[in-house]
């Protein structure tokens, strides 16, 4: 298993939508393991293959709840149901959100309270996970990644001014950009 570097904003493949799963082999196995491995070492809660470079559509998330039950797995072709979003500002200690491609940032992001997951798993195998609050949350984040979109293009304007300043100041935006978990160290 292996670390991968994290593209930040502005690589093409990241906004893009990714392409069906088709082929279940031991590279795709591989890329899982790969992923889980990077989103450990991140760390994270959950990483989309867009974010590796892979314009797949899938994602892996490992995130336990207050009760102490884990939530990890692989959701590969997911769809995705939700409630609708609440009207009104986020409140940034319960609605802050940040991004393993936007490192060291985070805002405040109205999402649906409420998420049904259905994908299938390694073995081909479909699953169904109905979710709520935090791993809501997740789900949705990773499935905007398989979509070509990130979380900053979802605020309101003024955060989204505050991140598309702190891109240009830190000098993202542009292809090719990726740091690697583990080894570089982000400023904020």
């Amino acid at each position: 298993m292996a670390v991968l570097p994290i593209l930040i904003t502005g690589d093409p493949v990241l906004h893009e939508v990714a392409q069906p799963v088709t082929v279940f082999d031991e590279a795709l196995t591989r890329l899982v393991a790969d992923m889980f491995d990077t989103m450990t070492e991140a760390p994270g809660v959950g990483l989309a293959a867009p974010q590796v470079g892979v314009g797949l559509r899938l994602f892996v998330f490992h995130w336990t709840d207050d009760t102490d039950t884990l939530y990890r797995g692989v959701a590969i072709n997911p769809e995705l149901w939700l409630s609708p979003t609440p009207i009104g500002d986020p409140d940034e200690d319960d609605e802050s959100e940040g991004c393993l491609s936007l490192p060291g940032e985070r805002f405040g992001l109205r999402r649906a309270p409420l998420a049904t997951l259905r994908a299938i798993d390694l073995d081909q195998r479909p699953y169904e996970i109905k979710a709520e609050g935090w791993l809501a949350r997740i789900f949705q984040h990773e499935y905007d990644h398989l979509d070509g979109v990130l979380y900053a293009d979802r605020l309101a304007h003024a955060p989204a001014k505050a991140v598309a300043k702190s891109i240009k100041k830190k000098g993202w935006g542009e292809p090719g950009l990726s740091w690697l978990p583990g080894t570089d160290h982000l400023e904020d």
